[in-house]
């Protein structure tokens, strides 16, 4: 029987990557504050959120999630949010041509603050102090003041939530997501690359094609498709505090719904069936992902499923792989076979980020560009062995011309990470480097789906010949 559920009740349960804040006080203080701020999402929006995936569960769809691995309060700056939208919605672009099926976008925006680390504590020179652990609970400077976990921040975290998927909603429906401005979207240091020319190549045919349909009668005004997208927020729910104070009950349905964001999703390190973070997961509605690591196996994912997506829902559960490029091709197939035994319904997506992570020669905190592409191309060769659908990708990523990933059509080197090495956490890729892996996998798309074509041309002709 499965045990009633509360937003409170993770808090009768193991917890990991949890804060130690000095007040509790000062932790439920700022809570109460939070239970009476208004949504920043709408249950009905992760309602449809959940729809969309059920396509891309039905192989019907593909999944774009990106975004930064860490929000910061320092660079906060409505800039950076148009950044990385609109490098979103260039690969988007790229992707559905590859695909020729509908592109879900979600963003690691609005939300994505907190951060699980490897260890509790930081050592620099004999000083030994708290994690960073994202701006929602201290900051990153390395002084005892700024490691110090502050409650308050959980405000200050919401409000530039709010703000920035003010903008995000402004850009998807205002007119900067019209698919008449896409070459706009394309950045200087972007244009000038070989996949900033490939990217003109592909804008100029969809150009050519919008102008044969205003010919037709089918232009921004007479067709809302064309001049606004729909565009998703998600986070990792680490910080349950704030995850808890902002789960409501709608009001339409009665359920309950995280209203911090459209899509929540449980990382490796707090992935545990008895603990804190699945216990708060399992009971809101809206739509959930799980990183799948290389230390899971079969059957625990099944039971990971059943407790996350009991009623075997299409769009319930996003399964985010991040085994590691040298080891996607051999953990991977026992998990997908696992899951097609037992008939679950998932999305399988694809995050080469995670599991690629070194440390430089220098001593940076890099992702070989190689070696995320080996992820990516051994996740599809996995799929496509398999017979399953290779449903989505999860990049951390940035419109910044930054150099904090090594290689890539940029070339760029351990020598040249120094030169804007910007996170506050994890290496993400630029917005060339983001742009050029889009293209390899709508390659990879587009030959599949050719091949599925080909397939089915014999039939077409004993068609056409009857």
């Amino acid at each position: 029987m499965v045990k009633q559920w509360a937003p409170d009740t993770w808090r009768a349960k193991p917890i990991k990557q949890a804060p130690d804040y000095p007040e509790a006080a000062a932790v439920a203080s700022v809570e109460a504050v939070l239970r009476n701020y208004p949504p920043l999402v709408f249950a009905g929006e992760a309602r449809r959120l959940k729809g969309l995936l059920g396509k891309v569960a039905e192989g019907r769809a593909f999944l774009l999630q990106g975004g930064d691995c860490a929000e910061s309060f320092a660079e906060f700056h409505p800039n950076n949010i148009r950044d990385t939208f609109r490098v979103l919605l260039q690969m988007a672009v790229v992707l559905t041509f590859g695909a020729a099926c509908p592109v879900v976008k979600v963003g690691r925006l609005a939300g994505q603050f907190a951060k699980p680390r490897s260890s509790d504590a930081e050592t620099q020179n004999g000083v030994t102090l708290p994690a960073y652990r994202g701006d929602i609970i201290n900051g990153a400077e390395f002084t005892p003041e700024a490691r110090r976990p502050d409650p308050q921040r959980m405000l200050q975290a919401f409000g530039q939530s709010a703000a920035t998927l003010n903008l995000l909603r402004a850009f998807a429906q205002g007119g900067y997501a019209d698919l008449h401005r896409v070459h706009s979207w394309n950045q200087g240091f972007v244009a000038n690359s070989p996949q900033g020319e490939h990217y003109r190549e592909i804008a100029d045919r969809l150009s050519e094609t919008l102008d044969f349909m205003a010919a037709c009668g089918l232009n921004s005004e007479t067709t809302p498709a064309i001049r606004e997208t729909e565009f998703f927020t998600s986070h990792e729910a680490l910080l349950l505090p704030y995850e808890e104070a902002l789960t409501r009950v709608d009001s339409t349905s009665g359920d309950w719904y995280d209203v911090a964001a459209h899509m929540l999703w449980v990382g490796d390190r707090t992935r545990t069936a008895d603990g804190a973070h699945v216990e708060f997961l399992r009971g809101i509605k809206n739509p959930l992902g799980m990183k799948c690591g290389p230390s899971l196996d079969p059957d625990e994912l099944i039971r990971f499923i059943d407790i996350l997506n009991p009623e075997n829902e299409a769009g319930r559960l996003t399964l985010i792989v991040r085994m590691g490029g040298d080891k996607v091709t051999a953990k991977l197939p026992p998990l997908i076979r696992a899951v097609q035994r037992e008939g679950r319904k998932v999305v399988w997506c694809c995050d080469p980020m995670h599991g690629n992570t070194i440390v430089s020669g220098n001593g940076y905190k890099t992702r070989p560009f190689d070696r995320i592409l080996a992820e990516v191309k051994g996740f599809f060769a996995v799929h496509e062995a398999e017979g399953t659908y290779a449903g989505g990708v999860h990049f951390e990523m940035t419109g910044q011309d930054v150099t904090e990933c090594t290689g890539g059509a940029q070339a760029i080197t351990e020598q040249s990470l120094a030169d804007r090495y910007h996170t506050h956490c994890d290496p993400r890729l630029n917005a060339s480097q983001a742009l050029e892996l889009a293209f390899l996998i709508a390659d990879a798309l587009k030959k599949k789906r050719m091949a599925s074509l080909a397939q089915a041309e014999p039939a077409w002709r004993v068609g056409a010949a009857e």
